[in-house]
């Protein structure tokens, strides 16, 4: 079996552990870096399991990979994994949920008052010598809008109410709840937020949720935050709109493509981070027993290894 991700069991080696007691030989990631589609053919070649990370497993990859059975997903998201593909060629696949909400609520929450109070920008000031004290805004109160309601955005909804920010989200597959956040569509959203955070999918069809019509319908001045998927944000429309001050500032936690290199990287209203969301230690450690509990499972074994009754 195959392991993708390039700090798996940087923490903790119990999941490393529990993959040679059920006697599966596990390859490694050398590159140091997300795989491209023809080097994760490469590596998976005569896989029956593979624990994968973002990595695209497309129809063409998957099809050449006649061995492999099951696919457990070191997080949640699945648009690198082509699903029908999968579910035609008999391969199971599966998500590795552990820890991961509360990790990507905590950084989305992190970016955000770093956005506020101007806090890496000043670091940044202040280290090149120039003492520079900016007035930023209080997140108490104010309007957050968040994208997509599951379990990251609950988490990160949980987190706001204790800054008593005003809530609202959209996403047509979660209700509404009594007590809850209230539900809008995402055209009555952007106007009304002061941050829009986004924590949903990818689109079916690839392309940006968010481009320069949906930027532009934002409320002149708000925030934008995307800790979900690279690809959601057309970066350049954005780059467009904090160069002509529409919006106030902008977090990124993926890209369309990474390593990312782009025009955002000049703006001092942007905070940028290497797609780390779940580098969380705590969470590192429960996705990955999680991921690797999973593909024991799928393959028909048990985390001590041997045959699952």
């Amino acid at each position: 079996m195959a392991i993708t991700t390039t700090s798996f069991a940087k923490w903790d080696e119990t999941p490393l552990r529990l993959l040679a007691q059920a006697g599966l030989a596990v390859r490694r990631n050398l590159h140091g870096r997300k795989l491209t589609a023809e080097e994760a053919r490469e590596m998976l070649a005569g896989c029956v399991g593979v624990i994968a990370g973002t990595e695209p497993l497309t129809a063409q990859v998957l099809g050449a990979l006649p061995g492999l059975r099951a696919i457990s997903r070191l997080g949640v998201g699945l648009d690198n994994v082509d699903l029908e593909a999968a579910a035609r060629l008999g391969i199971r696949v599966d998500i590795a949920p552990e820890g991961l909400a509360n990790a990507v609520a905590e950084l989305t929450l992190g970016v955000l008052l770093d956005l506020l109070r101007h806090i890496s920008r000043m670091d940044r000031e202040l280290r090149a010598g120039i003492w520079t004290k900016r007035t930023g805004g209080l997140l108490r109160g104010r309007r957050v809008g968040l994208v997509g309601y599951g379990r990251i955005g609950r988490a990160t909804a949980h987190l706001l109410a204790a800054f008593e920010a005003e809530v609202a989200y959209a996403d047509p597959c979660v209700a509404p709840e009594p007590d809850g956040p209230r539900r809008m569509t995402l055209e009555e959203l952007l106007p009304w937020a002061e941050v829009v955070s986004l924590h949903c999918p990818g689109q079916a069809n690839g392309g940006a949720l968010l481009g320069a019509e949906a930027l532009g319908c934002m409320r002149p001045g708000a925030l934008l935050i995307n800790c979900a998927r690279g690809g959601l944000v057309d970066e350049q429309a954005l780059a467009q709109a904090l160069e002509q001050g529409h919006l106030a500032g902008a977090a990124l936690d993926g890209f369309a493509v990474e390593p990312y290199a782009g025009p955002l990287q000049g703006f001092e209203n942007v905070v940028l981070t290497p797609h780390v969301g779940s580098y969380a230690r705590e969470a590192r450690v429960r996705m990955e027993l999680q991921a690797a509990q999973n593909l024991l499972l799928a393959l028909g074994l048990d985390a001590c290894g041997g045959a699952s009754d």
